[in-house]
C-alpha cells in the first residue's frame, strides 16, 4: 500500500504546447493517502484515464512528480511500482484456468506453491469464483472475467495501489451493484489504496470514500458525495453531480443587489460584498432543485414562476419552470401538489451559492 502524491503535475500529447487548451492536464497537486478508497469522476475526454496511466507508469507525465510514499517514481516500470491496474474490458488469459490466471503474477514473484494456493484459494473465495477455479478463461462470463482482472491486484502481497479504470462498462448493469458492494467489502477487509475512474456519479458513489471531480484536466473539487452534492466548489461540479443537477443563473450586478432579465434577486449582503470585490462579469447564482422552494401562495421573498410540465418520477416529481427566459428545476415529495400553470418559488439562503469565474465563493454566512 502506498500514498500516492501528483506534485506539480501536467500532460500534454502535443511535442510543442503553446497553451491551457493543449494539455490534456492542467498543472495540478493532488494526494491520495494510504489505504483510502477513491474515485476519480469526470465525462469522456476530461483527463482521468491519462492521470490513471501517469500514475500507473504506463505514461510519463510531461510536467511534475509523481511520488509513492515521498519516493519518486517518473522513471520506474508499472512492475517496479508495484501498481495493478483494472481496465474498462477484462485482461485475462483464456487458454489459462481461473486458477492459473489468479496464481501467474505469484508464480513470477517466486512463491512457494502451497502460499500460491493458499493466496489463491482466499481471493477466489472473496470474489466469489470457487466453482469456476478450475475453468477455462475462455468459457467465462463479461463478469467472471472482470472479477478475475480485479483478482490478480488482489492475490499480490506488494501491491502499492490497485488502479481501476471504468471496469464496469461491460458488466450487466444487475450485476453492476453487487460487483461495487464487492469492491468496497474487498477494500474495507484489505485496506489498500484504491481508485476507480468513472463517468457514473452513482459509481463513484457507491464505491468511494471521497471522490476527485475532473474537468477540462483538473481536479476541481475533491470531497466526500455529501460535500459534493451540498457544497459543489466549482458549477461543473453543480451540473454533474446531482439527478436533475443544480440550478445556475447568470447574474448582473445592481446599485441594491443582483438581477437576470430585469428581474431582482434577494441575496445576503455577504454575497455582494464578495460580488463588488471582484472585477469578473462572470457571476452565477446556483441552487440544486431539491431546495428550491415552491408555494401555490406568494410571499415576500418568493418569485412567480410558470409551470412548463410536472414529471411524476414515483417517490419525487421534478418540475420544470420557467423565470424570466430561465428554465429551473425544482425537485418536489411525490405528494406535493401543484395547483395550475404559476406558482411562486423561493431560494432558501443557507442552499444558495455563489459562483466568481464558476468557482464558488467561500466564506459566505449562513
Amino acid at each position: 500500500m502506498a500514498e500516492i502524491q501528483l506534485k506539480s503535475l501536467a500532460h500534454s500529447y502535443s511535442k510543442n504546447p503553446s497553451g491551457p487548451e493543449d494539455y490534456a492536464i492542467r498543472q495540478m497537486s493532488h494526494v491520495w493517502h494510504n489505504g483510502g478508497a477513491y474515485a476519480l469522476l469526470g465525462p469522456s475526454g476530461c483527463g482521468k484515464s491519462t492521470m490513471l496511466n501517469i500514475i500507473s507508469g504506463l505514461l510519463q507525465p510531461s510536467e511534475g512528480e509523481v511520488l509513492f510514499d515521498n519516493v519518486k517514481v517518473n522513471e520506474l516500470s508499472p512492475k517496479d511500482r508495484n501498481i495493478a491496474q483494472v481496465f474498462q474490458f477484462p485482461v485475462v488469459y483464456d487458454s489459462m484456468t481461473v486458477f492459473d490466471n489468479l496464481a501467474f503474477p505469484l508464480r513470477n514473484a517466486g512463491m512457494p506453491k502451497a502460499r500460491i494456493n493458499a493466496k489463491v484459494e482466499e481471493i477466489a473465495a472473496i470474489l466469489e469464483l470457487d466453482n469456476v477455479l478450475h475453468n477455462k478463461a475462455k468459457n467465462l462470463t463479461a463478469d467472471e472475467k472482470q472479477k478475475v482482472s480485479m483478482g490478480r491486484g488482489l492475490v499480490r502481497d506488494d501491491v502499492s495501489a490497485i488502479l481501476f479504470d471504468e471496469p464496469l462498462t461491460v458488466i450487466d448493469p444487475q450485476l453492476k451493484w453487487r460487483l461495487r458492494r464487492k469492491l468496497k467489502q474487498i477494500h474495507e477487509q484489505f485496506n489498500i489504496t484504491m481508485v476507480y475512474v468513472t463517468h457514473d456519479q452513482l459509481e463513484a458513489s457507491t464505491f468511494a470514500d471521497k471522490i476527485a471531480v475532473m474537468y477540462d484536466g483538473q481536479i476541481v473539487q475533491f470531497g466526500t458525495p455529501r460535500e459534493l452534492f451540498e457544497n459543489p466548489n466549482h458549477t461543473f461540479v453543480g451540473y454533474f453531480i446531482g439527478s436533475p443537477g443544480m440550478n445556475l443563473i447568470p447574474v448582473q450586478r445592481t446599485e441594491t443587489g443582483v438581477e437576470f432579465d430585469n428581474i431582482p434577486l434577494i441575496i445576503h449582503p455577504d454575497l455582494l460584498r464578495h460580488i463588488d470585490a471582484s472585477t469578473s462579469s462572470n457571476i452565477k447564482i446556483g441552487i440544486r432543485p431539491e431546495f428550491v422552494y415552491l408555494s401555490n401562495t406568494p410571499s415576500d421573498d418568493t418569485y412567480e414562476c410558470q409551470v412548463n410540465y410536472i414529471e411524476d418520477l414515483g417517490t419525487y416529481q421534478i418540475v420544470a419552470l420557467e423565470l424570466g427566459s430561465r428554465s429551473l428545476l425544482a425537485r418536489i415529495d411525490e405528494d406535493q401538489m401543484i395547483e395550475g400553470d404559476t406558482v411562486y418559488i423561493g431560494f432558501p439562503r443557507q442552499w444558495l451559492k455563489l459562483y466568481i469565474d464558476e468557482f464558488l465563493v467561500e466564506g459566505v454566512a449562513e
